[in-house]
């Protein structure tokens, strides 16, 4: 493919942001309307459900769109992306009960997964590394803006509309993207005839399911020790091994081992898996302190997120900017990582007489440090490997950063309830648990808790308030364990090709 220019790259730019706003956008805007949702449909056990199986099943299909990318192109995967998004969105709208809503939210998944993918690789094909920072950067900075927009629009949707036009609103941005798309969005890649790695995508999907399974309801639904915990963590370990068998023997497989031999690839994707894992699992929980701990209104809670989305929006971009200009990179995720490490520990300080303008800094540092880290690993990853691979190692290091965050999202919401049903029975009066679980007295709308007695409303706030230092402070390790693993990526010099050059190895161009 021909080198494009400047203000060509631009052009397409607007249609990769295009697409990449639905997925950045259905993962934020949705936070603020879940309690409303269980008040309306029901279904409280499964509430960690409606954002488990978003991010479950974009995590499981971006490996599959990694290597089709790679073997017939991306620009029509990345429609197909766009279209189950769309269809899934509309399902969602009209769900009657939760366990639809779970389906369609898988069904959005997995057009996401595409989308995330498809854009990044895009990026690869059109843009060398040495001048895809700053690019990267604008990508971080959609992320932020749904960040940013997402929660205020789904408060403003809960407080003045149905629940269901937090869905239906997709529709537009959808129809949007796909025209943008097909008119600016040039044909990349090669289309080359191979078999599939069918049986490798499925044993793979099988064990990121049955791991995030077992974690998410050990200990919460299910004892630790019970047959069905134990029964899914040796079904997951047995698919991890039988998947490993199948790449070896794949004649396209479906994610290369030889892409673990690469050291700087090794370091970067565990990074992001560890970043992933901090940052999905504990973000979720910034609405409901909001709402709940201070007693916000959905669009207020939405609103107050505002400094750590601006934090990750200047430091993504402003990153990116100084990577194209000085060709270095290794410095942000180390800076990045402890500032991540840093704003978990300052959010275990969260309480109910926490000023806000003190949670608005810790949630600053916390998005500073994200921002300086989360686009600057795709570039990491992209610059290490071969460019037949470019596109499928884009989908393995964004696979493992999902995967963190399934994981994420189940770890810390067992260690969540788990200090819940410590606190609320020494917190709240016998009388009132003995009619009312304590999952729905935490997950009951703003209006509800207001409702309540003093007594019963400060008991959950400080009972919630507890559980959630716990959260931060258990992430807190975590991300430290990621600065650690950010001091041992080797630094390669940026290439100053793109994929119009295939022949350039990244052996080579170092």
């Amino acid at each position: 493919m021909k080198p494009l220019t400047h203000r060509q790259i631009l052009v397409v730019f607007s249609g990769l942001m295009a697409g990449m706003l639905l997925a950045a956008l259905d993962q934020t805007i949705v936070s603020t309307a879940l309690p409303t949702i269980v008040g309306d449909l029901g279904g409280l056990n499964h509430l960690s459900w409606v954002v488990t199986s978003y991010i479950l099943a974009s995590t499981i299909s971006t490996p599959l769109y990694g290597k089709l990318g790679d073997l017939y192109g991306r620009k029509k995967l990345f429609q197909s992306a766009i279209v189950i998004f769309l269809v899934g969105s509309i399902l969602c709208g009209v769900a009657q009960n939760m366990i639809e809503l779970i389906s369609f939210r898988a069904l959005q998944g997995l057009g996401a997964g595409g989308l995330m993918v498809g854009a990044f690789a895009i990026i690869g094909d059109v843009v060398p590394p040495r001048e895809r920072g700053r690019y990267m950067g604008y990508m971080g900075g959609v992320w932020a803006f749904a960040s940013v927009v997402g929660p205020l629009l789904g408060g403003f949707i809960v407080d003045n509309l149905s629940w269901r036009w937090v869905f239906y609103v997709n529709v537009p941005v959808a129809v949007v993207a796909l025209v943008v798309v097909a008119a600016v969005l040039p044909v990349t890649g090669e289309r080359v005839s191979h078999r599939i790695d069918i049986e490798g995508t499925l044993l793979l999907a099988g064990a990121a399911a049955a791991i995030t399974l077992g974690l998410t309801w050990g200990g919460v639904q299910y004892a630790w020790g019970s047959t069905t915990i134990i029964g899914l963590f040796a079904g997951g370990a047995v698919l991890v091994v039988l998947f490993l068998f199948q790449e070896r023997r794949a004649a396209e497989p479906i994610i290369p081992l030889s892409l673990f031999r690469n050291t700087v690839f090794d370091v970067a994707t565990a990074t992001g898996f560890i970043v992933g894992l901090a940052m999905f699992g504990a973000i979720t929980y910034l609405p409901l302190y909001w709402q709940v701990v201070h007693g916000v209104t959905p669009t207020s809670s939405g609103l107050r997120l505002l400094p750590l989305m601006a934090g990750l929006l200047v430091a993504s971009i402003g990153s990116g900017r100084v990577i194209s200009t000085i060709g270095r990179y290794k410095i942000f995720p180390v800076v990045g990582t402890m500032l991540i490490a840093l704003g978990m520990y300052l959010l275990s300080h969260l309480g109910p007489h926490t000023s806000p303008m003190l949670a608005y800094g810790y949630m600053a540092v916390l998005g500073v440090g994200l921002g300086f880290v989360m686009q600057v690993l795709i570039l990491v990853v992209q610059n290490a490997v071969d460019y037949r691979n470019l596109g499928v190692a884009t989908a393995t290091a964004t696979f493992f950063r999902s995967m963190g965050g399934s994981f994420g999202v189940a770890i810390f919401g067992t260690i969540f309830a788990n200090r819940l049903a410590y606190w609320l029975p020494r917190l709240v009066p016998h009388s009132v648990l003995a009619h009312t679980s304590p999952s729905q007295l935490v997950h009951a709308s703003p209006a509800q808790l207001k409702a309540l007695s003093p007594a019963v409303h400060q008991g959950i706030v400080v009972s919630i308030s507890n559980s959630l230092h716990t959260v931060y402070l258990w992430a807190t390790p975590v991300c430290l364990l990621a600065f650690v693993l950010t001091l041992f990526i080797r630094e390669l010099p940026l290439r100053q090709q793109t994929a119009g050059d295939p022949g350039l190895t990244a052996a080579e161009a170092a």
